[in-house]
This record gives structure tokens, sequence and C-alpha cells, in this order.
């Protein structure tokens, strides 16, 4: 299955990045290497997890407490979006349809 991710997906894991380098260094590049392997999953599980939003499937990860938001077609995932859950859902809806 083909892996798209999206600008708006990339700047949301180099912001994680930046949070958790900023609180001890090294937990960054652990978060990115986490959250990349969580992504890379969805090459064989896209289209199992809940559908949270619209057609947004949300994967959360195991070790951090951020979801990842994607869509799946036939041939593709595109991951539009990962997103800390402590945040408000209200904002986080309105972020999908920016993105979406």
């Amino acid at each position: 299955m083909k892996l798209r991710i999206l600008d708006s997906a990339l700047r949301d894991l180099e912001q994680g990045w930046w949070f958790y380098e900023s609180q001890e260094e090294g937990v960054g590049d652990y978060f990115l290497s986490s959250l990349r392997a969580e992504i890379e999953k969805l090459r064989l599980t896209g289209g199992m997890h809940f559908v949270a939003y619209r057609d947004f499937h949300r994967a959360l990860s195991q070790r951090f407490p951020f979801a990842v938001y994607y869509t799946k077609s036939d041939e593709e995932v595109t991951i539009y979006a990962v997103v800390d859950c402590r945040r408000d859902p209200a904002w986080i809806r309105e972020y999908l349809e920016g993105n979406g």
C-alpha cells in the first residue's frame, strides 16, 4: 500500500519533536522514531482504525499521547495530521477541517 504524508502532518511531527526535545535532549528523536514507526505500520493496518471524524481514521500512538489522522483509499493511505490527544476535541475537528 502506498503511504503519503502531507506537509501538514510533517509540520505536526516537527512541532512534536521541538516540544519533546525541549523537555530533555534525545526525547524528540525518540518521539519521531516512534511516530514514524506507527505511521509506517499503516501500510498494513490502514483502514482498520476507528473513524473519528468524517472520513478520518485515528491511529493512537502506543508511546506518546498522539494520534495519527488519516484517510484510506483502495491504493493509498494519506496522513493528514499528527495531533496531541490532550487537545480539545473541537480544536482537533477544526484542525482536520483545515487540513482535509
